[in-house]
């Protein structure tokens, strides 16, 4: 799976000023990826706000992006929830030739133990024509998968390929690096401690700032797999009071207000979200004015 190494950019849905999804800013968005060394996009994850998008909405951001990529990248498509029956019907339905791989975030607002965890993965990885990245972002779902529940699933369930780590605790990320299968992927889900991750043995990131900053980020990201630490870490000082503002204010709003500075889409969310405040937009101009 090594076409998962380095950076994959998590894509936002870009809204016009009326909310309405601006097909025409995604295909410049995509293209942005291409250029600038993104290694491959991730479709329908958090960041493109697939909670707000109707299901017609959904079909075309996918198949826009499809498009526009013509496969010059690696794709992988978000396909998750917590009711397992449901997201097994989603994956059995989904036409996925385009895709190269399933991202499922951990069961949310359930609350289910570990065994409940393992057994809505397992059940999945049971149907899935596809590899599977496991994705665990206890911020949002309310429970952590532990390092124990992850292994067993990598160790049980071969076309489980990886796991998006963004628990926020660095132990429990070195303890998956330690004991990992040979060739299960450990990608960092938090853009601030994916360098950390990568020189300790991660195989990338799925990021946020990354599709705003392409260029920059999947180069420190490189350079990290290639054991450059200082060449690396130059550049994520660099970077890091971007990574900041961008979830100063919460996600997608800060890296849309970002991608707006770079004309590439309007910084509009959809409810319950807003935009970033006048304060963050301004912090985030200058940032970009003075890169």
């Amino acid at each position: 799976m090594t076409q998962f190494y380095g950076t994959g950019a998590a894509l936002v849905t870009p809204f016009k000023v009326d909310k309405s999804v601006d097909y025409e800013a995604l295909v410049r968005l995509v293209n942005f990826q291409i250029d600038n060394g993104i290694d491959y996009l991730v479709v329908m994850g958090t960041t493109g706000e697939p909670a707000t998008l109707t299901n017609d909405e959904k079909q075309k951001v996918i198949k826009t992006v499809v498009e526009a990529n013509n496969g010059q990248l690696p794709l992988v498509i978000g396909i998750g929830g917590n009711n397992t029956q449901a997201v097994v019907n989603e994956v059995q339905e989904t036409d996925l030739a385009a895709f190269d791989a399933i991202l499922s975030v951990s069961p949310y607002y359930n609350k289910p133990t570990q065994e409940g965890i393992y057994q809505h993965f397992k059940a999945i990885a049971s149907i899935s024509s596809k590899p599977i990245i496991i994705y665990n972002v206890p911020s949002r779902t309310g429970v952590s998968m532990t390092p124990e529940t992850i292994l067993r699933l990598a160790s049980d369930c071969s076309n489980i390929i990886g796991v998006k780590e963004a628990s926020g605790d660095m132990d429990q990320a070195f303890r998956l690096l330690q004991n990992k299968p040979e060739g299960f992927l450990v990608l960092s889900g938090d853009d601030m401690v994916a360098l950390p991750m990568v020189l300790m043995g991660g195989a990338g990131v799925i990021s946020v700032i990354g599709q705003g900053i392409p260029g920059d980020f999947s180069k420190m990201i490189k350079l990290a797999l290639e054991g450059k630490s200082k060449e690396a870490s130059r550049l994520h000082f660099k970077l890091m009071n971007s990574i900041y503002y961008i979830f100063e204010e919460g996600n997608p709003a800060g890296i849309k207000a970002l991608l707006k500075k770079r004309s590439i889409c309007e910084s509009s969310v959809r409810l319950p979200l807003v935009e970033a405040s006048s304060e963050l937009q301004e912090k985030i101009s200058n940032f970009i004015d003075n890169y």
